[in-house]
């Protein structure tokens, strides 16, 4: 599929699914021109966020220690190619994909097959989704305003069976807040891997702090605002291509220690002329810090330009900012496919 080809009406038809909400109670596949369309227009969008994601978690040192992927709700199957592609194929054996649509599933097989030709690759049958062994990597991608009740406690248990969990959503404040109960569900069994810097109840959750939620921003490649496709895709679509809001939670089993005194930065800072401004979450809850732009001017430049995940070690008094530092990538960089 290439612009060229795009089908437009598909698109149109959608969008307009998505905006009523009818996605989440009828089919909106209806042939594979619609998910190869989307596939090269919203599922690329969705796959700068998750490129954001695995660079955080690069960041973090985290690697997936099984060689088996299960995308569940795959759509056009954009997720777990990043996820290939960013830890390299070689680290892979084998990929299954499920959705309750089976043009999906067909589509998610296929291109996988055509990038991956080395991987097996499988659709979920009955029989796998109602066993009880372990599935490797849970892959989870913008679902969680789609599933009814049933549906989510299909993929409670399929969460019960996997080693690791990366699971994606929209940055909107009640897609958040809902990921966020379900990381205070999970995440006595697994793991707390990211987004959070603590193993703690969620302080986001806490009575008091109803009006924040826990999201992020992918940056999207800087080329693309000077591509005429973009830029008539994003007016035709409405879409303001310079945000893309999202939320994670990414789960693992392993005991593994986690580095010490580290903070994650809750949205975007704030800057004004004397100052910048971040909701920071951290081992001691949640806090509105400030970091006087004399104090560490670099750093307040660099909270306004950085397109890096927003971790950080503070230096801090109270709630006033001192200095910190970006968290380091560790020395190996992750293979690329």
């Amino acid at each position: 599929m290439t612009w060229t080809d795009l089908d437009w009406p598909a698109l149109d038809r959608l969008r307009e699914k998505f905006l009523r909400g009818a996605a989440a109670t009828e089919p909106y596949w209806e042939t594979p021109s619609d998910l190869a369309s989307y596939d090269l227009s919203y599922g690329e969008r969705i796959g700068w966020k998750w490129d954001h994601v695995l660079r955080e978690l690069h960041l973090r040192g985290w690697r997936p220690s099984s060689r088996a992927v299960f995308d569940w709700g795959c759509g056009s199957g954009i997720a777990a190619r990043r996820v290939m592609s960013f830890f390299g194929v070689a680290h892979f054996d084998a990929l299954t994909v499920w959705d309750h649509s089976p043009l999906a599933c067909d589509y998610a097989a296929e291109t996988a097959e055509t990038a991956f030709p080395s991987l097996r690759i499988a659709q979920a049958t009955p029989g796998l989704l109602a066993a009880s062994g372990p599935i490797g990597l849970l892959i989870v991608s913008h679902v969680l305003n789609e599933l009814p009740p049933e549906a989510l406690a299909s993929l409670r248990t399929l969460v019960a069976r996997a080693e690791s969990v990366l699971w994606v959503e929209p940055g909107t404040h009640a897609v958040s807040r809902q990921l966020g109960a379900l990381r205070e569900e999970f995440h006595g069994a697994f793991r707390v891997v990211a987004p959070c810097t603590h193993q703690n109840a969620c302080p986001i959750l806490a009575p008091g702090n109803e009006r924040h939620w826990c999201h992020f921003f992918a940056p999207p490649p800087s080329e693309i605002f000077a591509d005429s496709n973009w830029v008539k895709f994003g007016q035709r679509a409405g879409i303001d291509l310079r945000s893309l809001p999202y939320c994670f939670l990414a789960l693992d089993r392993p005991p593994a220690p986690q580095a010490e005194n580290l903070s994650r930065v809750i949205g975007r800072p704030e800057h004004f002329k004397p100052y910048a401004r971040v909701l920071n979450c951290d081992a001691t809850g949640l806090a509105e810090l400030e970091l006087p732009k004399r104090a560490d001017p670099a750093l307040y430049k660099q909270l306004e330009r950085t397109k890096a995940p927003l971790v950080y070690q503070w230096r801090r008094d109270g709630t006033k900012l001192l200095g910190g530092e970006p968290l380091a990538p560790p020395p190996a960089s992750p293979h690329s496919a």
